[in-house]
C-alpha cells in the first residue's frame, strides 16, 4: 500500500513538473507569435518608423540567441528550479515593463529583459522535465508533450494578438504574461524539486560577452543602415566592430577549454551544413513573419483582428507538420525531408511576393500554409542532423547550438529584410513593393539552401569512417520542434 502511494505521488509530481515547465514554455512561445500581431498598433500608438518595430522584435530574439546556451549552463550548475523561477521572474517584471512602457526606448529596454528571462526560463524547462523522467521511454514521451503543447502558443499567438489588440490597445499582449507568470512561481515554488549538475562546465563568460557584442554590433548596423546611410561612419564603423568582435569571439572559443561553441564541431560537415541552414531558417522565418500582420494591415487594409486570423495558417501548419517531421526524416532521411521542407517553404515565400493589394484571400492563405509546412519539415530534421554528427554525450550542446543558429537568423531576418524595404522606400517604392522585394529575397535564399543541403546534408567520409558512430535520426519526440529543446550540456 504504501509503495503504492509512493508511486502515486511520484507520478503527481512529475504531472506537476510536465505542467509547469509546459506552461512556462507555453508563454515564451505565445511571445513569439504574439508580438508581431500588435506591430501596426505599436507603430501608430508610438509613432514609430519601420526601424523601431524592428528593434521591438530583434531586441527580444538577439538577447535570447545570444544567451541561450549559457542559460542551459546556468541551470544545470546553479539548480535547475532556481534558474527556471529566476528566468519565469525576469520575464514577469519585463512584461510588466512593457505593458507600461511610455515610449519606445522603454519598450525595448523591456524586450531585453524579457530576451534575459526567456533564455534562463526555456533550457531550465526542459532540464527540469529531463531530470523528472530518469527512465528514457517516460522521458521521451514528456519532452513530446512539451514539444507538442507548449507549441501551442505559436499558434494561438497570432490570435490572441489580433484580439487583444483590437480590443485593449498593445499594451495587453503583455500584461497576459502576468497572471501565467504568478501562477509558474506560486506552483513551481511549492512543487518543483531542486537539481543541478555537479560536473557541469564553467560559464563561459568572456565568449557570451563577446557573442552578444559582436551580433548585437552587426544587428545594430542592419536596421539602423537604412534610417543612417549605408555609407555614414557609424554604420561602416559597427559593421567593423563587427567584424573585430566575431573575430576575437573565435579567437577566444579557440583557447578555451569548456566553450560555449566548440569550434571542433564545425569540423563536421553533417553538423556544419545542418546549423548553416538552420541560420536560413530562422532568417526566413522570422523576417517574413514580421512583416505578415503589416502587410494585411497597411497593404490590404484589414483589422488587427482579422490580420491576426489571417496570419494563422502559418503557425496552424507548423503545429500539424511538425510532429511528423522527425518520422519522416528516420524513414527517408535528414537530406530529403530538409531539402523537400526548404524547397517548399522557398517557393511559398515567392508566390508571396507576388501578392497585391487586392488579391483576394482565397488566393493567400495557401502560400502562408506552404510556408509553414516547408519550415516545419526542415527544422526537426535539422537539429537531428546536428545531433546525429556529433557523439551522444555532446546531444544536448548539438541541439542548443541548432537552436542559437535559428535565433541568430531569425536576428538577421528581422534586420536585413527590414532593411530591404526601408532601401526600396528610400528609392521612392511603396511599402508594397519592399514587401515583395523582401519576400522575394527571403524566397531566393530559402531555395538556394534547399539545393545546398540536396547536394551536402550528409556525413563526411572522416566521420564516416570512424569519427563518431553512425546513429539512426531521433523519431519526433526527441528532437523537440518549436523552440529551444535540449539545450543542457
Amino acid at each position: 500500500m504504501a509503495a503504492s502511494s509512493a508511486t502515486v505521488g511520484s507520478r503527481s509530481s512529475r504531472a506537476v513538473v510536465l505542467t509547469v515547465t509546459c506552461l512556462g514554455q507555453f508563454m515564451v512561445l505565445l511571445d513569439n507569435t504574439i508580438v508581431g500581431a500588435a506591430l501596426p498598433d505599436m507603430q501608430h500608438r508610438l509613432h514609430t518608423q519601420l526601424t523601431g518595430l524592428q528593434w521591438i522584435v530583434d531586441a527580444y530574439v538577439l538577447l535570447v540567441a545570444m544567451l541561450l546556451l549559457s542559460g542551459g549552463v546556468f541551470a544545470d550548475r546553479f539548480g535547475r528550479k532556481r534558474v527556471y523561477l529566476t528566468g519565469a521572474t525576469v520575464f514577469t517584471a519585463a512584461s510588466l515593463v512593457c505593458s507600461l512602457a511610455p515610449s519606445l526606448g522603454w519598450l525595448v529596454a523591456g524586450r531585453v529583459l524579457q530576451g534575459i528571462g526567456a533564455a534562463a526560463l526555456s533550457p531550465a524547462s526542459l532540464a527540469l522535465l529531463a531530470a523528472a523522467h530518469p527512465v528514457p521511454q517516460e522521458r521521451i514521451k514528456a519532452i513530446g508533450l512539451w514539444a507538442g503543447l507548449s507549441g501551442i502558443g505559436l499558434a494561438a499567438g497570432p490570435v490572441a494578438g489580433g484580439v487583444m489588440t483590437q480590443a485593449f490597445g498593445w499594451p495587453a499582449i503583455f500584461l497576459v504574461n502576468l497572471p501565467v507568470g504568478v501562477v509558474l512561481l506560486l506552483v513551481g515554488l511549492r512543487h518543483l524539486g531542486e537539481s543541478r549538475n555537479p560536473s557541469a562546465p564553467a560559464i563561459d563568460i568572456p565568449g557570451t560577452v563577446l557573442s552578444v557584442l559582436a551580433v548585437g554590433v552587426l544587428t545594430y548596423g542592419l536596421i539602423e543602415g537604412g534610417a543612417r546611410g549605408w555609407t555614414s561612419p557609424v554604420i561602416l564603423g559597427s559593421f567593423a566592430a563587427a567584424v573585430v568582435l566575431l573575430g576575437a569571439f573565435v579567437a577566444v572559443e579557440a583557447r578555451r577549454s569548456a566553450p560555449m561553441l566548440p569550434l571542433r564541431l564545425f569540423g563536421q560537415r553533417l553538423f556544419t551544413v545542418s546549423n548553416a541552414a538552420m541560420v536560413v531558417v530562422g532568417f526566413a522565418l522570422m523576417g517574413s513573419t514580421f512583416f505578415f500582420s503589416q502587410f494585411f494591415v497597411h497593404v490590404q487594409g484589414s483589422s488587427l483582428l482579422r490580420a491576426g486570423l489571417q496570419t494563422l495558417p502559418v503557425s496552424l501548419a507548423m503545429v500539424i507538420v511538425s510532429p511528423y517531421a522527425g518520422r519522416l526524416a528516420a524513414r527517408y532521411g535528414f537530406r530529403i525531408v530538409v531539402t523537400t521542407g526548404l524547397a517548399l517553404a522557398g517557393l511559398g515565400l515567392l508566390a508571396l511576393g507576388t501578392v497585391h493589394a487586392d488579391t483576394g484571400y482565397g488566393n493567400v492563405w495557401w502560400r502562408l500554409a506552404l510556408i509553414g509546412v516547408g519550415f516545419a519539415l526542415a527544422m526537426s530534421p535539422l537539429t537531428g542532423a546536428a545531433i546525429q554528427a556529433v557523439s551522444p554525450r555532446e546531444s544536448g550542446l548539438a541541439s542548443g547550438i541548432s537552436s542559437t543558429t535559428r535565433q541568430i537568423g531569425a536576428v538577421l531576418g528581422v534586420a536585413l529584410l527590414g532593411a530591404i524595404v526601408r532601401t526600396r522606400q528610400s528609392s521612392g517604392a511603396s511599402f508594397e513593393a519592399g514587401l515583395d522585394s523582401a519576400f522575394l529575397a527571403a524566397g531566393a535564399v530559402v531555395l538556394v539552401t534547399a539545393l545546398a543541403t540536396g547536394l551536402w546534408l550528409v556525413r563526411s567520409k572522416s566521420t564516416e569512417n570512424g569519427a563518431a558512430p553512425h546513429r539512426r535520426p531521433e523519431p519526433a519526440a526527441v528532437i523537440p520542434v518549436n523552440e529551444e529543446s535540449a539545450n543542457r550540456r
